[in-house]
């Protein structure tokens, strides 16, 4: 009984040794093996062995869940560090409040077990040091604008000097920047005195060209009148050009027919001279009333050209 109960306990010390002997590593994941306190191996993901009780694990600082934990598995993955807000001041003493995302992986797990004590605390004060410098060089309207210039200086600083850690940093984000509540009022303000503005300036422009669409369409009506009135006298002219040479070939004409009709001895103008008086004392003595008409001296002639067209149509 005595022999079965020591080959059992060497059986189950055997088991043992053997179940600590073998580490298996996840994909992505690795340990930092030292051998009586001296860096050993990296074990690489599957089946590893090492000697129990002179091999163990080193064990590193992690964040779980917001907190620090010791873990002696190093996750080779990319990580994803949120910061709390911290207060930081601009060029223009202008206090505000910024938080930001650290995307990070570890490219050297030595370096990272070896060349820094608590990876996570030193990235952490780290982004805090170099985002404050970085705004401090900025002014608030600047930083409000300039999120993608702050981020790309942010990475490479963040990248250049986490090298020396076994750290590659790809990506930082920066999630809030949260002003003063003085300072948003006064954003607000401008923002809706800006917008007034361009209000007013879209309206005077909209009247400017208002008022120059109407002068151009009262120009336009006043050059069509104008060429209007200009093309109506024109023809006016012209029907009146052309009535008075109608006219004057009509009497023309009938003095032709006159002098053709009295001979060539008289003088066809004294006839139509005579016609024409005769035809304004008839328009004189027409009327109602009685008329007195008093006659010139000169018009003594007129009655012998008179007297003479009598003579002539006697003779004829």
């Amino acid at each position: 009984m005595f022999l079965t109960y020591v080959l059992i306990a060497i059986v189950v010390l055997v088991l043992i040794f053997v179940k600590m002997a073998i580490v298996i590593i996840p994909q992505s994941e690795t340990k930092i093996i030292e051998r009586l306190g001296k860096y050993f191996a990296t074990l690489k993901p599957g089946i590893n062995i090492i000697v129990p009780f002179v091999d163990h694990a080193k064990e590193i600082v992690a964040v779980s869940r917001g907190r620090y934990t010791y873990t002696n598995t190093i996750d080779l993955r990319e990580q994803v560090y949120d910061f709390d807000r911290q207060n930081v001041i601009t060029k223009d003493n202008i206090q505000m409040e910024i938080n930001a995302l650290l995307y990070f992986q570890i490219v050297d797990p030595f370096k990272a077990v070896y060349e820094i004590n608590n990876l996570p605390n030193a990235i952490e004060k780290l982004t805090q040091t170099t985002l404050r410098n970085i705004i401090g060089e900025m002014e608030l309207d600047q930083t409000l604008t300039s999120r993608d210039t702050i981020n790309t200086k942010l990475r490479g600083v963040l990248d250049d000097a986490t090298d020396k850690w076994g750290v590659k940093v790809n990506r930082v984000e920066l999630q809030d920047i949260i002003p003063p509540q003085s300072v948003l009022q006064a954003m607000e303000k401008q923002m809706q005195a800006e917008r007034d503005k361009r209000a007013t300036i879209l309206t005077s422009e909209g009247n400017k060209q208002a008022q120059i669409l109407k002068s151009e369409g009262e120009k336009a009506a006043t050059i069509n009148r104008a060429e209007a009135d200009k093309q109506q006298a024109i023809l006016r002219a012209e029907g009146e050009a052309t009535a008075r040479i109608r006219k004057a070939e009509a009497e023309a004409q009938a003095i032709d027919r006159i002098t053709a009709a009295v001979g060539k001895s008289s003088n066809p103008a004294n006839y139509l001279l005579a016609k024409n008086y005769i035809q304004m004392m008839e328009q004189v003595a027409s009327g109602d009333k009685a008329k007195t008409v008093f006659l010139p001296y000169e018009a003594s002639n007129l009655m012998g050209s008179i007297g003479g067209i009598k003579e002539l149509f006697k003779g004829e």
